[in-house]
């Protein structure tokens, strides 16, 4: 007579003598998923310890043993990183952001929303600066709005009266004033551009500038920055100067057919001159932040945008388009003040009236031409600042040595980023120094 399995009707056709390692299977009164034992006493999903402590699928420990067995998984694998499982691997840190942008390499949202906020939190030493470089070119709108206002009718019957030979060195004369009033204002705008990148600077690691803090940290590289202006405006009124002479000698010489070469040429010279720009655009930056000469600075400009011309070109586009636009739509008002007081609030006061109007018209245009000037002015020069720091954070690891700067609170009057070793890549190798590692084998502070 056949024995009946021992499992009961469950293991019928299963020989008795060849049991599974884990036990008889599961009979009619056993769950498999409500927390009782499964196979012979061991767990499975239901009551199986699953990663920690926390009772789970039927209340039972994570990476425990289950009650009178012994673990069911082993020993959980070692956590070099802390914290509890499944998490094993490090956790995303987002670096640090103590002032006016984060202290890693920058995108293009964060470059303009710091350059924001640096106008913001030091207005009196951004602005003032700015208004400061545009007030001569303001004053000279201003003086030639109200004498051509004043004397439009006069001139007209003076210069009627003029002869060819007589006209030629008055025009001369007229031409040399304006341009050397753009040449003054171009070079009194490159020495405020590196004095403005200090307190931009000081707001990465959210240190306020005054007006007269900024100076002071910017004095000792006034002559700096006065002779790299001096070869900044030199060479572009060289370049001119030589485009005239060949203009000249070109209609000259070959009359109608030279004008049709000047056209090529001109976009040439306007290529080579973006290019120049973009390249030399830090340069004043370089200069006060890592106290170099006119000429390193201009070296060290060449050196960091090597390989971001084209971005470095985008971002001076758009914000050059940004300033414009936003210029156009606030002067656009005021130019037509004096159309609309002569039309419409006095149509018929005269021509004294008119002269009267058009002359404060003139004035206020001006004002508000350099206010308008001066804050896209600072907000240029923001924009440049920031771009030198992200350009020493990719290839210097500037970022790095801010952080130990912001961490050990040294030398909190001064200019962040003065006295960081420039690191040197060599063939083949990273041009960003390792996290970790001190850009040239050292920090400012000794640490």
């Amino acid at each position: 007579m056949q024995q009946p399995h021992p499992a009961g009707e469950a293991g019928k056709g299963q020989p008795s003598g060849n049991q599974p390692p884990w036990g008889p299977p599961p009979g009619p009164a056993q769950q498999p998923w409500g927390g009782q034992p499964v196979w012979g006493g061991q767990p499975v999903w239901g009551s199986q310890p699953v990663w920690g402590s926390q009772p789970v699928w039927g209340g039972q420990p994570v990476w425990g043993a289950p009650p009178g067995g012994p673990p069911a998984w082993g020993t959980p694998p070692h956590n070099p990183y802390g914290g509890p499982p499944p998490y094993q691997q490090p956790r995303y840190v987002a670096p640090p952001k103590p002032g006016i942008v984060p202290l890693r390499p920058l995108m293009f949202g964060e470059i303009l929303d710091g350059s924001f906020q640096a106008i913001r939190r030091n207005a009196k030493a951004m602005l003032g600066a700015a208004l400061l470089a545009q007030t001569l070119a303001a004053v000279l709108t201003a003086v030639l709005s109200s004498f051509s206002a004043t004397s439009a009718a006069s001139l007209e019957a003076w210069a009627a009266g003029l002869t060819e030979q007589d006209l030629v060195p008055l025009v001369v004369t007229f031409a040399s004033g304006i341009l050397l009033v753009s040449v003054l204002t171009v070079f009194l705008s490159a020495v405020l551009q590196g004095a403005m990148v200090v307190p931009v600077a000081r707001s990465v690691l959210n240190r306020p500038t005054g007006f007269t803090q900024m100076w002071s940290l910017a004095r000792s590289r006034a002559g700096a920055l006065i002779r790299l202006a001096a070869l900044l405006v030199g060479g572009g009124l060289l370049v001119a100067l030589l485009f005239v002479a060949l203009a000249v000698l070109l209609v000259s010489t070959v009359g109608g057919v030279g004008a049709l070469i000047l056209i090529p040429l001109g976009l040439v010279c306007f290529v080579l001159y973006v290019w120049v720009y973009i390249k030399l655009m830090v340069a004043p930056a370089a200069v006060v932040v890592e106290e170099l000469g006119a000429m390193a600075g201009i070296r060290r400009s060449w050196e960091l945008t090597r390989s971001n011309w084209w971005r470095l070109l985008g971002i001076t586009l758009v914000v050059g388009i940004m300033v414009g636009v936003i210029a156009q739509v606030v002067t656009i008002p005021v130019t037509l003040l004096t159309g609309f007081y002569t039309g419409v609030v006095s149509p018929h006061g005269g021509s004294e009236q008119a002269m009267t109007a058009a002359v404060v018209a003139g004035v206020a245009t001006a004002v508000v031409t350099a206010v308008v000037a001066a804050a896209g002015f600072a907000f240029q020069t923001s924009v440049m600042a920031l771009l030198y720091l992200d350009l020493r954070m990719r290839r210097d690891g500037l970022d790095i040595a801010l952080l130990r700067l912001l961490e050990s609170g040294a030398d909190p009057d001064g200019v962040p980023g003065r006295g960081v070793p420039v690191y040197r890549a060599g063939p083949g190798q990273n041009p960003r120094p390792p996290y970790g590692a001190a850009p040239g084998g050292a920090w400012p502070d000794g640490r």
